[in-house]
């Protein structure tokens, strides 16, 4: 089996090269990832602007068949490892994207390069998966690696569907976890701020940040709220815009030129 692993924290981040790990023990894999911090990068692809891919030596990156470092977007990642590994006569059976340090619940999944680096393999047709920690500074990957092994055989059902299986472990060691549950998305907001950092008569320099706020609408099927409550949680994301429902609204409008 080949597994493409991606994610968007970087080729370095501690979370692929644990994924890798584990994964190596399931398949050939082949990591492509960007080269530095590419968080909330979503389905952003690199189109005016050349991509390098580097090779990491073997011995820089051990657990994988090949690792390369891409310079683009987590999406530029997979989109091009699948058709460089089919060039060459490899056809990726499997993509993986993370493990990443934070987590991809409700709403944030919009913008999350993560799961965007997943969906590019669920548009080729390929089974996906992305898998998330719900911490920026995790400490406890194990829930997460475990989790990721043990769904396999079962997103290996979702070939050519478009679907992303979405995985998110609270950062708790893996004994604490209370169980699995299947979730939907819910509606995540926060208590936002914007940060001055530097300001000048020409020009302001902030930083975004803020806090998720408990929802009232958030109930025992919800992401967010199970993962607060100590759950591990598996969602599926279909990538189809379409309100099929305002479709059928708008054919009643009378719009003419």
């Amino acid at each position: 089996m080949n597994i493409l692993v991606s994610n968007d924290d970087g080729i370095n981040a501690e979370g692929i090269v644990r994924l890798t790990e584990v994964l190596s023990g399931l398949g050939d894999v082949y990591v492509f990832a960007p080269d530095g911090q590419r968080s909330a990068n979503s389905q952003a692809l690199s189109i005016h602007e050349d991509i390098v891919i580097k090779r990491i030596p073997a011995g820089d990156y051990p657990y994988a068949r090949e690792a390369y470092s891409v310079s683009g977007t987590p999406a530029d990642c997979v989109k091009m490892g699948i058709d460089l590994l089919r060039r060459r006569g490899i056809e990726t059976d499997v993509v993986y994207a993370g493990i990443n340090h934070g987590g991809n619940l409700g709403s944030d999944t919009m913008y999350s390069g993560t799961v965007s680096a997943a969906a590019e393999g669920a548009f080729e047709g390929k089974p996906a998966v992305a898998v998330s920690v719900n911490s920026h500074t995790p400490h406890y990957f194990e829930g997460c690696l475990a989790l990721a092994e043990k769904i396999l055989p079962f997103a290996m059902k979702t070939a050519g569907k478009g679907q992303v299986i979405s995985i998110n472990t609270p950062d708790i060691p893996l004994d604490e976890i209370k169980g699995v549950v299947p979730v939907k998305l819910g509606e995540l907001k926060y208590d936002q701020w914007f940060k001055v950092i530097d300001e000048t008569e020409d020009s302001i320099t902030y930083r975004y940040a803020g806090e998720p706020v408990e929802s009232e609408s958030w109930d025992d099927e919800t992401d967010a709220l199970m993962i607060r409550q100590g759950y591990a949680t598996v969602a599926v994301v279909r990538y189809d815009l379409n309100d099929y429902e305002g479709l059928e609204e708008i054919k009643k409008w009378e719009i003419k030129l």
